[in-house]
């Protein structure tokens, strides 16, 4: 989920505009995909495919745009929710995402399809949203975006938001508990924190090293490239033995990680494979990690949990309590204005 985003300008090859049946210039939305991509000659495109029936999609030209084409879903106007809105709804995603196989795309943006004038309540339109689009990507690989205007559809409990801030109010740069190291103070600069993490980093593995090779066959310090390389490798081979403990296939656990599946399999297959910090915290959630179990993946793709960073705590938060669901956790980072996890609705 990408928030404040303007999706004309979403770097993908195709973006998704919530249409009306006779595909005409509207407001929001769609106004500002006619504009950007050419009034004229968007409508004239839409024309000739005009009209066409809610829940289904059509594809044409971006023109002007950066992405390669444009899908019109006709979504549904919400009446009281018994009138089939919700399959409508779903239609409309899985609809758009047909055609955008059938076109070899492998990135697009939805905006929350219906939940702007057709009244759609929006946390609900999010969640048909999530949930077409996961059951998609359980068999097929490509980069989904949803591009939210404003935090409306994200509903977080009271309870919970106050739960996570006082977790946070209590280990935030205080606590060595969820950090593998001391954090570094924030009046330090930039490069000096990098440098001195780095460096921490690079002990603990030689450390680590030679903790686990014999007296004989060890010919010297270890260099920072043989360091680097396996550190890799164990995460590669750690994350195959966790996912294989499961008895879930590949696509499962990247369906929970709101994953790719091409990226868990470039990672188990090229034990050189960097990947980000993000993926490895979605891992951990897709493969119900504890937070001892988390830190260990993390510390083999060379990260730690750190106390000075609140998406961190958030996330650790998630990890204490035992609780593994993706949105809700992305719910949460969303409204404290940090990126989610996974590559399925980021940005």
């Amino acid at each position: 989920i990408s928030g404040n985003t303007d999706i004309t300008k979403t770097m993908v090859d195709a973006i998704v505009n919530s249409a009306n049946t006779d595909l005409k210039m509207g407001g929001g939305v769609c106004g500002a995909i006619f504009t950007a991509a050419g009034a004229e000659k968007l409508q004239a495109a839409c024309d000739v495919l005009a009209p066409i029936k809610t829940g289904e999609a059509v594809v044409t030209p971006a023109f002007d745009l950066p992405a390669k084409y444009i899908i019109h879903a006709a979504g549904p106007v919400y009446r009281d929710g018994s009138q089939h809105e919700e399959n409508a709804l779903r239609s409309c995603y899985q609809n758009a995402l047909r055609l955008a196989l059938e076109h070899d795309c492998q990135s697009i943006a939805f905006p929350l399809i219906s939940a702007g004038i057709y009244g759609y309540p929006k946390a609900e339109a999010l969640r048909v949203a999530r949930e077409t689009i996961r059951d998609f990507l359980g068999e097929h690989d490509m980069d989904v975006r949803l591009v939210l205007f404003d935090g409306e559809a994200v509903k977080i409990s009271e309870a919970l938001y106050g739960e996570v801030e006082s977790f946070i109010s209590d280990n935030y740069e205080v606590s060595a508990e969820l950090s593998a190291s001391r954090a570094p103070r924030r009046k330090r600069t930039k490069a000096r924190n990098i440098a001195d993490s780095l460096t921490s980093w690079v002990d603990a593995k030689r450390s680590l090293l030679m903790n686990e090779m014999s007296e004989a066959s060890f010919a010297g310090p270890a260099t920072l490239e043989e360091i680097v390389k396996s550190a890799s490798e164990s995460f590669s081979q750690k994350l195959f033995e966790l996912i294989a403990a499961t008895g879930e296939t590949n696509a499962e656990i990247a369906r929970r990680a709101n994953l790719d599946r091409r990226h868990i399999s470039k990672i188990l297959n090229d034990p050189a494979y960097s990947t980000s910090k993000a993926t490895v915290f979605a891992l951990a959630i897709a493969l119900k990690l504890d937070i001892d179990q988390t830190r260990d993946l993390l510390e083999r793709a060379g990260f730690a949990i750190s106390n000075s960073r609140k998406d961190d705590l958030i996330i650790a938060y998630f990890l204490h309590k035992g609780i593994y669901d993706i949105d809700q956790i992305n719910d949460i980072l969303y409204d404290y204005g940090f990126p989610c996890l996974g590559t399925m609705g980021s940005s």
